[in-house]
């Protein structure tokens, strides 16, 4: 639980996820776009962030939004062109803003060029490109592998009489990674945007790279219950998490530390004592293996006081932490926890030890959006229908404003606009105790205090409903109360002094000799005295 003592851009700042399709659009055409971006740069600089994570704007026939590529090196039409990119990382440089790209490694699209020509035929030069096997002898696939998005894993080709593996859609053939060559490829991908200017890639779905050789069944979940993922029902140890993978990691990572301060995130949906492994031996992995631990922790104290202290027990000596609170695949965080206790776990995100991510739109309250079934989008929710798995809820286009289209379109936007009559920027950044305004002013405080974005960890512990932990950087201590019930508490702190901020956004505290009052669902950063 120790401080960094020389802490790089992507340990002391904080990354701001762009979902590009609903950020902003440019042209009308109700998809945002990377010009739309552009326009709201400012935006970034005025709430504080430090880095955009994009997620994918490749070439696509867009059967999962981009994470279906078809060319690597370019940018699709519908979010503008290289020339547009190349702008892009431009302006963000002059406000001092880090590009983040993602990076979608495990399969391509269908209709990627590789994959056209490793279908064409059992001999094409590119058939060991991707994962071919033959039915099994009885007929039918080679395993039991299930797909992601519902279904099996496999999907037969009549020309060649092989079936392929895809652990997504079957639009999204895996490729074999076992293959030099197909790493070789992989790996001019990275070097190809590196030398654009790109600070970093977010790497999708990193955990499947590699599947078991022998194409094991896997076994039956013994913790599987009706309303789960189908996939689920399956433990599914065969297909991914297998040792190669951090072999290549260690190998992307030499590639970006030739182009000086890089960072490699992972996205890891694993248990916290196998996503610490993907930090790689001796810390060569990936900088950052994302913890997604609190989208899914119940929202009680006892439970994240013991979620933050097992994780920063399993970390490697040096690594640095991180944490997640919403991203484009999961429940929004205010419909998560509930728009009071929204404000409460703002806090808790940006004052953990760690890089925190932010997804759009969490800065103001977005909740799930409701989609008719007419205008779901997402294949997930339309290969498993009626589960809930369908991620458009938390795609909804990015509110400005209360005007029609939101400031995010002057055309029919790709989603439903989602309550935007006063979960909107504008009408936030004019009310001084607006939950956007809190996240400005949490951001400036960790800004302020390298406890907070640097520190070390004191204790952490849980008193009842409360939340407390403390942060410090050489002399400077402060302690973090968080309050997550419906009533006021009062909770003891030790050598308290004034508290620096409140999610009330007030400065209506009240303490009572050594018990400070928390207020319902109210988050304190408190200075407390060396000497306590």
């Amino acid at each position: 639980m120790v401080s960094s003592p020389d802490p790089r851009w992507w340990q002391s700042g904080i990354v701001y996820q762009v979902y590009p399709r609903s950020f902003q659009d440019s042209n009308g055409d109700g998809i945002g776009d990377l010009k739309g971006v552009i326009a709201r740069l400012d935006y970034l600089v005025w709430l504080g962030v430090d880095a955009l994570w994009l997620s994918p704007v490749y070439p696509s026939p867009m059967a999962d939004f981009g994470y279906d590529v078809s060319n690597y090196v370019d940018i699709d039409p519908i979010f503008g062109s290289l020339k547009d990119f190349d702008r892009l990382v431009a302006e963000a440089q002059k406000r001092g803003l880090k590009v983040i790209m993602d990076y979608v490694p495990n399969h391509t699209s269908e209709a990627h060029p590789w994959f056209v020509e490793s279908r064409g035929s059992v001999t094409s030069a590119k058939r060991d490109w991707y994962v071919w096997r033959d039915a099994a002898p009885g007929g039918g696939p080679p395993n039991n592998w299930l797909s992601e998005f519902g279904g099996s894993a496999w999907t037969w080709d009549d020309a060649t009489g092989q079936y392929y593996y895809h652990a997504y859609l079957p639009q999204q053939p895996d490729l074999n990674w076992r293959n030099p060559a197909v790493r070789a490829a992989m790996y001019d991908i990275l070097h190809f945007w590196f030398a654009r200017g790109v600070d970093g890639f977010r790497i999708d779905t990193v955990h499947h790279l590699f599947e078991e050789p022998s194409l094991a069944d896997n076994p039956a979940n013994p913790d599987f219950t009706p309303g789960m993922a189908p996939t689920l029902a399956l433990d599914r140890r065969h297909q991914y998490d297998q040792p190669e993978v951090h072999d290549a990691l260690k190998e992307m990572r030499a590639i970006a530390d030739t182009y000086g301060e890089r960072v490699l995130i992972g996205e890891v949906y694993l248990p916290l004592d196998r996503i610490v492994t993907y930090y790689g031996a001796d810390l060569t992995g990936v900088h950052l293996p994302f913890n997604f631990h609190l989208i899914g922790a119940a929202w009680q104290a006892k439970v994240l006081a013991d979620l933050i202290t097992r994780y920063e027990a399993l970390l490697p000596d040096s690594a640095w932490p991180n944490w997640v609170l919403g991203n484009h695949d999961r429940a929004r965080v205010a419909s998560r926890v509930g728009p009071k206790a929204a404000r409460t776990a703002a806090m808790l995100l940006l004052t953990l030890r760690g890089t925190p991510t932010l997804y759009y739109g969490d800065e103001i309250g977005m909740t799930d959006g409701a989609i008719p079934p007419e205008k779901v989008q997402d294949p997930w929710e339309k290969r498993v229908p009626g589960f809930g798995f369908g991620r458009d809820p938390v795609r909804t286009p990015m509110a400005w404003t209360a005007e029609p289209g939101a400031g995010f379109t002057t055309g029919e936007p790709w989603l439903p606009l989602n309550d935007i009559a006063s979960r909107n920027v504008a009408a936030q950044q004019t009310q001084k105790s607006s939950l956007l305004a809190l996240y400005r002013a949490l951001i400036a405080t960790r800004r302020k205090e390298p406890a907070l974005s640097i520190g070390a960890y004191g204790k952490v512990e849980a008193r009842g409903d409360v939340l407390v932990y403390e942060r410090h950087h050489g002399a400077r201590r402060l302690a973090v109360i968080l309050n997550l019930a419906d009533s006021a508490v009062y909770t003891p702190l030790e050598g308290a002094g004034a508290p620096l901020l409140s999610t009330y956004l007030d400065e209506s505290h009240e303490s009572v000799g050594p018990l400070i009052r928390l207020r319902p669902h109210e988050g304190l950063i408190v200075e407390v005295s060396r000497e306590a």
